[in-house]
């Protein structure tokens, strides 16, 4: 019997990504508006590479891992937002399973290496901040190269273990996507597998590098706060304060979000909420990173000045 209704069912070679509306003039007003974020994402990230490979006083491995953090937020955002921007401009966007599955991939991998990124910048800043006399030995040139190879690697490994859950399904039924990309539960729920467990283990792996990763993050700012509040100078506070601030936004806003997607029940929230989230972690946060990290900045708004008073003397 279960052959027989498979043979009934056409087996699936393309998807169709709905996307956030079906309104063509809301579709007109939101291809205005991510057009602009995805500008706006790339000018920033790309300024703070340059500005940090380019200026002497920014060679430091706080500012090293910035600058890998801007160019995961160029991938993450460029293997999502021009696919959503087709999809408004064109009556539905449709993708091949294989093109499907790599946007997936790709994006999963440079979403986990961004974990593992804040992850070392807060290991970082605990060393900085903690132990200013052991910094150049403690976060050497090799354990940068260390932490970045772990961060890449990582990503590898996670995305894989979401990719070879999809690769190992088949697709028989609807091919319409409910999403705006090709997002690992959106895309599950086409399946005419079995995919009970399947939903466990790429939510086990995700889980297991947010618990980690958070873990890391959490503790070096416990040593961090505990360590502000001995000093004695609220010169001393404030500067250690300053240098925390950027770090910690970008993290409450990155794992609040992927959190919310990949480690809380699919129950607790609806398909609508599940895109909204999404439109922030893959396009918004990407977008605020740069202007997070230069606006609160000092040593990278005074880089830029250099920067802008050697181009425009």
């Amino acid at each position: 019997m279960p052959e027989m209704e498979a043979e009934n069912h056409t087996t699936v070679t393309e998807f169709i990504l709905l996307g956030l509306t079906e309104s063509p003039s809301l579709s007109v007003i939101l291809f205005m508006i991510f057009l602009g974020i995805y500008v706006v994402t790339l000018v920033g990230n790309i300024s703070i590479i340059t500005l940090i490979r380019s200026c002497p006083q920014l060679h430091t491995p706080m500012y090293l891992f910035l600058s890998h953090l801007a160019f995961v937020d160029i991938g993450f955002s460029t293997t999502i937002t021009p696919i959503m921007l087709t999809g408004f401009i064109g009556d539905r966007m449709v993708l091949s399973v294989a093109a499907c599955e790599a946007q997936f991939c790709i994006a999963v991998t440079f979403g986990t290496v961004e974990c593992f990124l804040l992850a070392a910048m807060a290991y970082d800043r605990y060393v900085a901040i903690c132990s200013p006399l052991l910094y150049s030995t403690q976060i050497s040139p090799k354990i940068c190269f260390l932490l970045l190879g772990t961060s890449y690697m990582g990503g590898c490994v996670n995305s894989w273990t979401f990719t070879s859950c999809l690769l190992s399904v088949s697709f028989c039924g609807s091919n319409q996507i409910d999403h705006f990309f090709c997002d690992f539960p959106a895309v599950l729920k086409l399946s005419c597998s079995d995919t009970s467990i399947l939903g466990i283990i790429p939510s086990f792996s995700a889980g297991s590098i947010i618990v980690v990763t958070v873990f890391v993050i959490a503790v070096s700012y416990i040593y961090i706060l505990v360590t502000i509040l001995k000093m004695r100078s609220t010169e001393g506070r404030r500067k250690a304060f300053s240098t925390c601030t950027s770090h910690l936004t970008a993290v409450t806003l990155y794992y609040g979000t992927i959190t919310f997607i990949y480690v809380m029940p699919k129950s607790s929230y609806s398909t609508e909420q599940n895109k909204i989230v999404s439109v922030f972690y893959t396009v918004i946060i990407p977008m605020l990173n740069p202007l997070i990290y230069s606006l609160r900045n000092r040593d990278v708004k005074e880089a830029l000045r250099k920067f802008t008073s050697r181009i425009f003397p």
